[in-house]
């Protein structure tokens, strides 16, 4: 059975990930990845579908034992993305897109060489900063925090293996597409190669 693809997109908050991507999840066979917590289910939350839900007691010793990818700390709950469920589902064939920071992708890209990296962001700072005054959801100083983090975030866009520029909402989920059809084939064509250099086809 040939693995399944992971990709990771990354892109400063604002920059219309979330929007992009349940549109480009219409139409393909990927599936994003599930999240570990520590908080408490709410009422519509199911285990394994909206998260794994553990006590914080379970999470910080998933932290110790070295089982994320990544994790952080909000409103004094953990988040974190578990590297067995999502090396599983690779590993059967599954198609994985995990949306995440920055520092989760580089630590991604040393335990999965082969995974996909994207980096999606507006035309520039003064588009980024319309979008998320135009929210209308954070106070002034929470939007300057997250500008200035954007614009740390930016710097890392070199070391990811495709760039998505996020202008109009149809445009982007095409590039996404194509961009994806274009990081399958060449692993394909990889594979190919390989199993014809050792006589296997």
């Amino acid at each position: 059975m040939n693995k399944g693809m992971l990709i990771v997109l990354s892109g400063p908050s604002g920059s219309g990930k979330g929007t992009v991507l349940s549109e480009f999840l219409k139409g393909e066979d990927f599936k994003l990845s599930i999240s570990a917590t520590s908080r408490k289910p709410r009422p519509g939350d199911k285990e394994g579908i909206t998260y794994f839900f553990k006590t914080k007691e379970e999470f910080e010793k998933m932290i110790d034992n070295g089982e994320f990818f990544e994790y952080a700390k909000f409103n004094g709950n953990y988040y974190g993305t578990p590297k067995k469920y999502v090396l599983d589902q690779i590993n059967n064939g599954k198609n994985i897109i995990l949306e995440i920071e920055v520092q989760g992708a580089m630590q991604v890209k040393a335990s999965v060489p082969d995974a996909v990296l994207i980096f999606m962001t507006t035309p520039d700072i003064k588009v980024l900063r319309k979008r998320l005054e135009g929210r209308q959801t954070e106070p002034q100083e929470v939007i300057e925090q997250r500008l200035k983090t954007a614009l740390e975030e930016v710097e890392y866009a070199d070391c990811y293996d495709y760039l998505v520029i996020n202008d109009e909402l149809e445009q982007t989920v095409s590039d996404l597409k194509a961009v994806v059809e274009t990081a399958r084939e060449k692993t394909k064509s990889n594979l190919e190669f390989i199993k014809k250099f050792k006589g296997e086809i």
